[in-house]
């Protein structure tokens, strides 16, 4: 039986729960994902994780914060002027907002707190810090 290697491009259904068991995101429903192994497009723990593995064959693995989304940082809190936001835009503490980096790309940051001259901004990822569960299917192995 053929057995996943580093390189090959496969396709895996899969279920990202928190360890309370409150699921995040899960293919099921719609395509698999598909992802070259070793290549960096995933998570260093789920990368990990497929090398070895048979068609067909489901597993659950546990990833620590280190070999996913990394630790919560400080220096992803910021301080952003007030004075750059909309006046008519009300902003509450837990918003969601997208704000960009210096070169044009997308950075999700929640919103903390709002005082009378800055915005107190949470730019880590919502999952950093966070041990992830991920129930995976491996449905094929591109040839």
């Amino acid at each position: 039986m053929k057995q996943v290697k580093e390189g090959d491009v496969v396709k895996v259904h899969y279920t990202g729960k928190l360890v309370n068991g409150e699921q995040f995101d899960s293919s099921v429903g719609r395509e698999p994902l598909e992802f070259t192994v070793g290549a960096g497009q995933m998570i260093k723990g789920f990368d990990d994780a497929m090398p070895g593995m048979n068609l067909g064959e489901k597993k659950t693995i546990n990833i620590a914060p280190e070999d996913a989304y990394g630790p919560r940082s400080e220096e992803a809190i910021i301080e952003f002027p007030k004075e750059n936001v909309p006046a008519d835009m009300v902003l509450e503490p837990g918003m969601p907002l997208t704000l960009s980096n210096q070169a044009g790309q997308p950075v999700p940051v929640i919103v903390i707190e709002v005082k009378d001259d800055v915005i107190i901004l949470d730019a880590n990822h919502f999952l950093a810090g966070q041990e992830l569960i991920f129930d995976i299917e491996l449905v094929e192995i591109a040839e």
